[in-house]
């Protein structure tokens, strides 16, 4: 091969991944939540004419790759795609991009995901962009219990919550009551003529908000459950749910903590979920509510961490 190995590893830092059995690459564009404009979208057609072999494709964590680059037109393509305020990247040891459902216009959607994902995007994709950590560190922003962006098997996954609660003395007793037919987790009966909700059953998916016809279900706003130590493909990990229901704000800070509870305690090499079982679920949680680390962050930055991701 023409190209040095030691320029396929920088131009792969950049988010350009060499395409097997060829001397081209695939540029790996940034969506942030993703979202693209229709402008966006335009000026990868084009580029992907003008850079690439004409082909767009998608990865699985919501970033685009335009495929059959030449490495003499890496930078010249990172320009082209600079005008629509597109970057590449999302490769090595650190925070990688977010991925986020489609909550914000799913009507099971508890919360705008993707405004939180832009959020954390901006806050730790970007705000960390230079921090290098153990391994990779994979975030997922899911609007409800349905999961569909998997956030339990990423390092840290997010998952909008409803609890509901039944207002004392607003149950009617109704022979046919609207709100058991509307949880799907069979989570509501009715004992006598008393609604009643089985908590090891309900999910929080909020279904049931709305449903009552005397308004016996308290209005209730949106939480977030936390999964630690997630990950999927060559070793699988279930995420660990932490037994504390956070607020947006809290969430935000709980993400930042995670991070930096992984530079601080994690090996090179090894993932945040083996973090995780190393120093002990518990002992992870009590620093994860805590603000010690955010009081240290500073001291953590400073941590010389060696990158041991290899893909």
């Amino acid at each position: 091969m023409a190209i040095a190995a030691s320029d396929i590893k920088r131009v792969k830092g950049q988010g350009f991944l060499l395409n097997r059995g060829t001397e081209e690459f695939s540029g790996r564009i940034i969506t942030e939540n993703g979202i693209l404009t229709a402008e966006q979208m335009k000026c990868l057609s084009e580029a992907a004419e003008k850079f690439g072999n004409g082909k767009i494709t998608f990865t699985s964590r919501l970033t685009v790759e335009l495929p059959g680059i030449h490495y003499d037109n890496i930078e010249a393509f990172q320009q082209y795609v600079a005008q629509a305020g597109m970057v590449t990247g999302g490769t090595g040891s650190k925070v990688r991009p977010v991925v986020s459902c489609k909550g914000t216009t799913c009507v099971f959607g508890l919360y705008d995901t993707q405004a939180l994902a832009k959020e954390l995007h901006e806050l730790y994709y970007n705000g960390y962009h230079d921090v290098i950590l153990p391994h990779k560190f994979k975030i997922a922003v899911g609007g409800c219990p349905n999961n569909c962006v998997k956030p339990d098997l990423n390092d840290l996954g997010i998952v909008g919550q409803r609890v509901p609660k039944l207002k004392e003395g607003g149950c009617k007793g109704c022979a046919s009551c609207s709100m058991v037919p509307a949880c799907p987790m069979d989570a509501i009966s009715m004992e006598g003529k008393q609604a009643v909700i089985d908590r090891e059953k309900c999910n929080n998916c909020g279904r049931c908000a709305g449903t009552c016809r005397f308004d016996a279900l308290e209005e209730s706003e949106t939480m977030y459950k936390v999964y630690v130590g997630g990950r999927w493909g060559k070793k699988v990990r279930m995420g660990t749910p932490l037994n504390h229901l956070f607020t947006r704000e809290e969430v935000i800070r709980v993400v930042e903590k995670a991070i930096l509870l992984f530079k601080y305690k994690g090996i090179s090499g090894e993932r945040f979920g083996e973090t995780v079982d190393r120093l002990g679920v518990d002992k992870v949680e009590k620093m994860l509510v805590s603000d010690n680390l955010l009081k240290r962050k500073e001291e953590i930055l400073e941590i010389e961490t060696v990158a041991g991701a290899k893909c």
